[in-house]
């Protein structure tokens, strides 16, 4: 499996992180390509729980994310798998002075792969996961600001 990570640190703290970052109703303002989510099960976030999907036009298609693992105040791990992709995706929450970092990770393997598949993969698919990852982490964080604003406001 090939992975990409983003690691940045945010103000705010591993709570209030955790509490946006599983907030499905709210993944549609930070979530790369996501259009709108279709179903979230009970449970959500723990483990055994997923959630369903879709992109807009140009992007992934439905996704679904199973959980399978869960520690509060830490993190979540997920198998995510598309129409080119499966894998798991990992999200993890330090607090760092001050704030809190977030990390990012995806592992995967295309579904349908070719003799080209690995060059393709390492000069196109993977930097678009790195900057995907990276735009949704990016727009967590102002989410996560906004989220703080409003609490303290």
């Amino acid at each position: 499996m090939r992975a990409v990570r983003v690691t940045q640190h945010f103000e705010g703290t591993v709570p209030e992180a955790e509490q946006c970052w599983y907030d499905t109703t709210r993944w549609s303002r930070w979530v790369d390509g996501l259009d709108r989510v279709l179903a979230v099960d009970d449970g959500w976030p723990q483990a055994g729980a997923g959630v369903t999907w879709e992109s807009g036009p140009a992007g992934r298609g439905r996704v679904t994310e199973r959980v399978i693992a869960y520690e509060p105040l830490t993190g979540q791990t997920l198998e995510v798998q598309d129409g080119s992709i499966r894998g798991r995706q990992s999200v993890l929450f330090v607090p760092v002075q001050p704030g809190v970092e977030i990390t990012l990770m995806l592992e995967y393997q295309l579904v349908r792969r070719s003799i080209v598949s690995p060059l393709v993969d390492a000069l196109f698919i993977r930097r678009a996961m790195a900057v995907s990852l990276g735009v949704t982490v990016t727009h967590f964080g102002v989410e996560l600001d906004a989220a703080r604003l409003r609490r303290a406001g």
